[in-house]
């Protein structure tokens, strides 16, 4: 079910701020941000959120995050031998949320980790909110504000871009039960719609082109990959002044087949049509 939410009060201070940035010196504004950062930590707030129509991008929180960087102060946390020093706090308090952490984890503070996320040794970065079972495999990056959906699979080096500015950019989004094989890259606001299997190194930015060759004829698509496909590296042939190169696409090959036990149709799909991940 979606919420419907109403206008925030926070968002008239960070608004102000936002035009003013002489009003950072005033304490209800120091206090706004950091609440608006604690409540995307807590998973209350989010940059991007679902809604009847569509993903909305929520500019105001992306610029509550941008202004927290400047009223913060250098500082160097010390975690058991391990010594860093930054402007954001770590993430903390793993245990009562319900979330496993291995070493050498590390989550900052303004990020959510739903309960029974598991975080190998890999990084989640401020605004991000990573949904309820979802892995985060080893040397995996969730960028800033990244939106990453429940039952979802980031394996070993994934890489998700993250965004803070242009505020009106959307971040990139991994829905529900999408599995994303190893070395992938997903930047620029890329879409992946729920279900979905990126075969390793598939890289997706906003300008790459999605072909699916299910079909008697390509369709070609970017920015967004449709629901349960499976897809994989391809290229395609481009005409440069100094001769035709290969340049790198994505192929969707094939769709997941429905049903109820969604791990049972993920491994007919890689099965099916022999997806590395």
């Amino acid at each position: 079910m979606y919420k419907i939410r109403q206008m925030n009060p926070l968002q008239v201070i960070i608004e102000r701020a936002w035009e003013d940035r002489n009003l950072l010196k005033e304490s209800d504004t120091i206090n706004a941000i950091r609440e608006v950062v604690a409540q995307c930590d807590r998973g209350l707030l989010r940059c991007a959120e679902p809604t009847p129509s569509g993903w909305q991008v929520n500019e105001w929180v992306k610029k509550a995050i941008v202004l927290y960087f400047p009223i913060q102060q250098m500082r160097t946390h010390e975690v058991g031998i391990f010594e860093y020093h930054d402007k954001i706090p770590l993430k903390s308090n793993f245990a009562e949320q319900g979330v496993r952490v291995v070493p050498h984890a590390i989550a900052r503070h303004g990020a959510y980790l739903a309960p029974n996320v598991i975080m190998m040794p890999s990084y989640v970065n401020i605004g991000a909110h990573v949904g309820e079972g979802t892995m985060v495999d080893t040397w995996a990056t969730v960028g800033s504000c990244a939106q990453i959906g429940s039952n979802v699979h980031l394996s070993g080096g994934v890489g998700i871009g993250g965004v803070l500015e242009p505020l009106q950019a959307a971040p990139v989004i991994i829905e529900d039960d999408a599995f994303i094989g190893s070395r992938c890259i997903v930047v620029e606001g890329v879409h992946v719609e729920r279900e979905a299997v990126l075969g390793a190194n598939v890289v997706l930015t906003a300008s790459t082109k999605i072909i699916d060759v299910t079909g008697k004829e390509p369709k070609e698509m970017r920015g967004r990959v449709p629901a349960a496909s499976v897809v994989i590296p391809g290229s395609y042939t481009k005409s440069f002044p100094a001769g035709d190169y290969q340049v790198p696409c994505a192929l969707i090959i094939g769709k997941r087949k429905p049903s109820t036990d969604k791990k049972t149709s993920l491994n007919e799909a890689l099965r099916t049509y022999d997806v590395a991940v």
